[in-house]
């Protein structure tokens, strides 16, 4: 008689282990890789505590950021303020606690610049999927209609656009995010028009799967680094346009305290020696924005596969 020996097949909870370990290694890379470059750790420490500002700013803040006190006004950083509290970064022309509206500003920029991402992202996504996968009349229809809006300046388009609609958080958010999709609608489209042929896609085809599954469970998560890189970087783009909307006066209304108004109500004080006005929401942005280019420097080299085979 022979005997046979079978081989044991994978158990899910095998799978599911291996996964894991795999995603533990890549943590570990990641930190490893971040530590060794130093300027990531640093942006990294940055996004933090502007996270951390952003979410805690309103028990963090030592006054209402819209209490006036033109008694108080214009003092200087460190001065005295009502009671025993302390201007640590001096009053604006109505009395306000600089300190206060920086820590509430935080809030603003970093929820405009994630979420005006989010929508871009996901619309260019979708577009550049469709538009790569299809071709065709498909394919012209949308990449012209991004030849349209790119022949406008941008930051034209989004005064038009908030000039109609009114100032708000959620116009400013849904401005700024269709302005952004035709840069990952490119990208995407380009990705897609080089894996659509590959072996693993024809064989999804070959097993029925639907279209909706081949785009978004074949072909979406082998571009996800070059949008990861893509959208760090446009991160910092949009706080700044944020900004500079802002500062003309067409971004959230002005009661709402940001980085942008700041600045634009210090303009008049910067010839009379009121420099605290400016520099620290300057400084706030200006770090900021240094902190998501940094690390979306970082992650195109971390995420480059020829790097990963070298490492």
């Amino acid at each position: 008689m022979s005997e046979t020996t079978s081989v044991p097949s994978a158990s899910p909870q095998d799978a599911s282990g291996a996964a894991v370990s795999y995603r533990r290694k890549e943590f570990r890379r990641a930190m490893q890789s971040m530590v060794a470059s130093r300027w990531a750790l640093i942006g990294m420490i940055i996004l933090i505590v502007v996270t951390f500002v952003a979410i805690f700013g309103p028990w963090l803040a030592p006054f209402d950021p819209n209490r006036q006190n033109l008694i108080m006004r214009l003092r200087e950083p460190g001065m005295p303020g009502a009671g025993d509290m302390i201007y640590w970064l001096g009053s604006d022309q109505l009395g306000r606690d600089v300190l206060s509206r920086l820590l509430y500003g935080a809030r603003v920029s970093l929820l405009v610049g994630v979420a005006a991402i989010a929508v871009g992202g996901t619309l260019g996504t979708i577009a550049g999927l469709v538009s790569g996968y299809f071709g065709g009349w498909v394919d012209d229809v949308i990449m012209r209609l991004g030849d349209i809006q790119l022949a406008f300046p941008f930051i034209l388009l989004a005064i038009m656009f908030l000039v109609v609609l009114g100032p708000g958080l959620v116009n400013i958010i849904l401005v700024l995010g269709i302005g952004q999709w035709i840069t990952y609608a490119r990208i995407v489209r380009a990705q897609t028009l080089s894996l659509r042929e590959k072996e693993y896609v024809e064989a999804a085809r070959a097993m029925g799967d639907s279209t909706f599954s081949i785009l978004f469970r074949t072909i979406l998560p082998n571009i996800i680094a070059p949008l990861t890189v893509i959208a760090s970087f446009n991160v910092a783009g949009v706080i700044l346009s944020e900004a500079a909307l802002s500062f003309l006066g067409l971004g959230v209304p002005p009661h709402v305290p940001t980085w942008g108004s700041m600045l634009s109500e210090s303009r008049d004080h910067l010839l009379s020696n009121k420099w605290w006005m400016a520099v620290f929401p300057g400084l706030a942005i200006v770090f900021t924005v240094l902190a998501f280019n940094i690390i979306g420097d970082w992650l195109r080299d971390f995420l480059d596969p020829r790097l990963k085979e070298n490492g």
